[in-house]
This record gives C-alpha cells, structure tokens and sequence, in this order.
C-alpha cells in the first residue's frame, strides 16, 4: 500500500494551498466587481452552494445514521471570529468520539464519491488521465476535444468545481480524529500482541487500498481542476484590478 499512500499523500498537500488560494481569490475577485463585502460574500455563498449543500447533508445523513440527533441546518455565509468564513452548519448533539469522527469525516467521503461519479461515467475523465499517463499529446486534445463536447459538460464541471473545493473537513470536523486515531493504534497493537494482526491486516488491505486510491483519484481530479482554473482566476482578478486601478489585500 506504499504507493497508494505516496499517491494520496503527493495529491492532498497541493489540494490544501490550491483550495485555499481559490475560496480567497474568488471572494476578493467578488469584491472588486461588487465594491461591497457583504453583497460579495453573499455571491460567493450563491456559487459555491451546491458543494456547501452536499457538505452539511453529509454531516446531516450521517449524524442521522448513526441515530446522532440533529439540530438547526444553515446555508447562511458568516464571517467567524477568527477571520474565517463560514458557508454553512449543521447542530448535532454531543456523542462519543468514534460517531464524531465519522461524521466530521462525511463530507470527505460523500464529496469524493460525487467527484468520481461525475468525473468518470458523466465527464469522462478516463481518457484523459490516460493520455496524460501515456505521455501523448495528440491523445489528450482528442480526448479533451470530446469531454469539452459532450451535453452539460459546463454544468458538470461547476458542480465538481463547487464540491472538489468544499469537500475538506473543517477544525470543528476534526475534533475527534486523533482520539479514534489512537483507539485504532491501540487496538492494532492488542490484535498483533495477540497473534490476529496479520490476518486481520490481510482482510483488510485489499478494501482500505481501494477506498484509499478512489480517494487518491478524487483529489488527483480536484488538483487537475484547480491547476486549469487558478490561472483563469488570476488573470480575471489582475486584469479587472489594473482596469478599475484597485487592488484586493490578502492577509
């Protein structure tokens, strides 16, 4: 499992800056054309809300599931203390930390199986990605010629954009996973000390690898998205920043 680790490892890092650089370029790329935060903030909520939609449905669903009970559910933006943004919330009820974990971590789970879903049988991303693993150009214009060409290939690719850049878990996500992190270390290390570890690990190596390179390819298809997409931003943003003679500060 060395190169699946390698492969999810070598896409999330970029992920992290690139997801970043795009909600806070978008807002400030909002702000030059509106003139005004709150107007900005709230166009911004408007095109990203079908990603923030599947990000609290998941935590919703999975709260739900796992008989968590829920509170209010909020698509409303608001600027938090600390200088973030908030795009939405859903309110469950204190439980332990395994089920906390589990639903801080739906929203992953959920946004990476849309992306592949929607990427593969609707956009047809298979070719493309093996033009490029192929190294062959004429390959890889024929194949973006044809998923460029397909019916809602717009829209499909809004929705992925929307879901690939909401789809990290938040700090309040977060909150369990080192406690379930070291339950999981622990039980590992009785199962070994009892002689189960490697038939256990054996049963499981075959599932965990492929949940983990479907991971791995969601955040591969998310990176590939964004690395197209930050130029485009970039270039938007300067170029209406030198024509209005205004420039947006990022802390």
């Amino acid at each position: 499992m060395l190169s699946t680790w390698l492969w999810l490892l070598l896409a999330f890092v970029p992920l992290l800056f690139l997801e970043r650089w795009v909600h806070r370029h978008l807002q400030g790329l909002g702000l030059l054309i509106l003139r005004d935060p709150d107007r900005a903030l709230m166009v911004y909520s408007i095109l990203m809300l079908p990603g923030v939609l599947l990000h609290e449905a998941s935590h919703w669903i999975t709260a739900t599931l796992l008989l968590v009970r829920t509170g209010r559910f909020s698509l409303a933006p608001a600027p938090m203390p600390d200088g973030s943004l908030r795009l939405g919330f859903v309110e469950t009820e204190a439980t332990d930390f395994i089920r906390e974990s589990l639903i801080g971590a739906a929203p992953l789970i959920f946004g990476a199986a849309a992306i592949l879903l929607v990427g593969y049988p609707r956009l047809g991303v298979g070719p493309v990605g093996a033009a490029l693993a192929a190294a062959d150009p004429s390959a890889l214009v024929e194949a973006l010629r044809q998923m460029v060409g397909l019916p809602d290939f717009w829209l499909w690719l809004y929705l992925i954009f929307t879901i690939a850049n909401s789809m990290l878990p938040s700090a309040s996500d977060r909150r369990g996973w080192w406690r379930t992190a070291i339950v999981l270390a622990a039980v590992t290390a009785g199962l070994f000390y009892l002689g189960l570890g490697s038939a256990v690990l054996d049963a499981l190596l075959g599932p965990l690898d492929a949940a983990l390179r479907a991971l791995a390819s969601a955040f591969t298809l998310t990176v590939g998205l964004n690395l197209c997409l930050v130029p485009l931003i970039w270039l938007f943003e300067h170029g209406l920043a030198r024509l209005l003679g205004m420039e947006v500060k990022y802390d």
